[in-house]
């Protein structure tokens, strides 16, 4: 039945690679278990039904993925949209959050429409191959970056934004954790180089039991006012009551004071950040795992972005933010995921979670860093097939990879390869080149950075 369902021959994979790759999946996106309650809690949220609504939507979208367009791309509620939606729209804005799952479940039925009449497909294939592969080696760069803040390798740093950590000055926290995921990130290279099956879980799990180790002896300081906690997992219940405080929730929104133009500013931020993140990452996990075509066009791109649409609705009726195609699905795709059941996986372990939910929130982040920067390097590896030779393809995909680590954004990296696209090549006389649709588009996000 799995070979009938996943065309797993035909596909060149087999239910052992596909089990495990969802595996891995999993576990370099269980953050989110953690981190999307705390987030939407700021919102005025209980912690406890987000964190229900997060699995619930997380198994609706990767089904759907599977079922719908066998890819091996997993979806939970995106980084960053739920940023917007605790700090920007219910924080600053003074919106309740109420308001803004409904901003939320319209935005997922305007791509459901979108999806089916082929809007969002015609988008996909109007972005040039050339900028498709800088979209991939630019979200490389992004995913490993993400690891060296998540392994605190990478902290802030007032005079230069950004520096290493200070190994010595926090060593029982910050310090001992990088050093962990240095030595998960060497251990899961060597093994992936020596193609050792199941490296990159191998390597997740390796560092988190050294992390455990570091806590029991007590090398690791567990330190809940700065973020670290501890190690070990809890074998705690979830409350399933709790649900009920967030489902359906965006139905009973009450929008006096709100306006009708600041309600469409707010739909259209999330309509057009979740547009671009889910385009720019379907373009890079696809090309890393060789679903693009020599025209860079994915096959089956209306039904995968379809299943994006309805986890959208699904998860504002839930109780989430915008619910989206995640980029650590290329960590599944690193250990050779290439169908659907590596999603079918990947969901079950999530529905798993809901009863188990403090176990995968234990996870840490250090543990996941060797994961997604090793990740990164696969999926940099795109810039290979990048034409340096002309400068009208190279610089757009270029300064597209680069915005996306700086911006911590791929949707602002879509932005600035398009819009740079358009202009080098219309002043260049290339502009035969240039679709409709690219002029579109280009035109969209200039006035997204005016009025937006």
């Amino acid at each position: 039945m799995l070979e009938k369902l996943f065309k797993l021959k035909e596909n060149h994979t087999n239910v052992r690679t596909e089990v495990l790759a969802g595996i891995t999946t999993f576990m370099t996106m269980a953050y989110i278990l953690a981190v999307n309650p705390n987030m939407l809690q700021a919102a005025g949220m209980d912690p406890t039904a987000v964190l229900i609504a997060t699995c619930l939507a997380s198994c609706i979208g990767t089904f759907a993925m599977a079922l719908l367009a066998n890819y091996p791309f997993a979806l939970a509620p995106g980084m960053g949209l739920n940023a917007y939606f605790a700090f920007t729209v219910c924080g600053a804005m003074g919106y309740s959050w109420k308001v803004a799952l409904m901003a939320v479940f319209i935005e997922g039925i305007i791509f459901i429409i979108l999806s089916l009449t082929n809007v969002r497909e015609a988008i996909f294939n109007a972005i040039p191959l050339t900028l498709k592969k800088g979209v991939g080696a630019g979200i490389g760069l992004f995913i490993a970056f993400i690891g060296l803040q998540g392994g605190h390798i990478v902290v802030n740093n007032d005079s230069t934004l950004v520096s290493y950590v200070n190994f010595t000055g926090n060593w029982h926290t910050e310090g001992i954790c990088a050093v962990l995921a240095l030595i998960g990130l060497i251990l899961t290279i060597i093994l992936y180089i020596k193609k050792v099956k199941g490296s990159i879980l191998i390597g997740i799990l390796a560092t988190w039991i050294l992390g455990m180790l570091c806590q029991g002896t007590g090398i690791y300081h567990v330190d809940v006012d700065a973020g670290f906690y501890s190690l070990y997992p809890t074998f705690a219940l979830t409350d399933f009551t709790k649900i009920g405080e967030t489902f359906g929730q965006c139905f009973t929104a009450d929008f006096h004071g709100v306006g009708v133009f600041n309600f469409i500013v707010v739909l259209l931020s999330f309509l057009f950040v979740d547009m671009f993140d889910t385009l720019g990452t379907l373009i890079g996990v696809s090309d890393k795992a060789g679903f693009l075509d020599k025209d860079g066009k994915l096959p089956r791109v209306k039904n995968a972005l379809l299943a994006d649409a309805i986890a959208t609705s699904a998860g504002a009726v839930l109780g989430t933010s915008t619910t989206t195609t995640y980029v650590e699905s290329s960590a599944g795709v690193g250990a050779g995921a290439k169908t659907g059941l590596s999603s079918i996986v990947t969901g079950l372990l999530f529905l798993l979670a809901i009863f188990f939910a403090p176990i995968f929130t234990a996870i840490p982040g250090f543990a996941t860093a060797p994961a997604l920067i090793f990740v990164g390097f696969l999926m940099v590896s795109a810039i290979v097939k990048i034409d340096f030779e002309d400068l009208t393809e190279a610089v757009p995909a270029y300064l597209c990879m680069l915005a996306m680590p700086l911006m911590y954004s791929i949707a602002e990296g879509i932005a600035i390869g398009v819009i740079s696209y358009v202009i080098i090549n219309l002043i260049c006389g290339k502009h035969k080149k240039i679709t409709p649709l690219m002029y579109i588009l280009a035109v969209l996000f200039i006035c997204k950075y005016i009025f937006l």
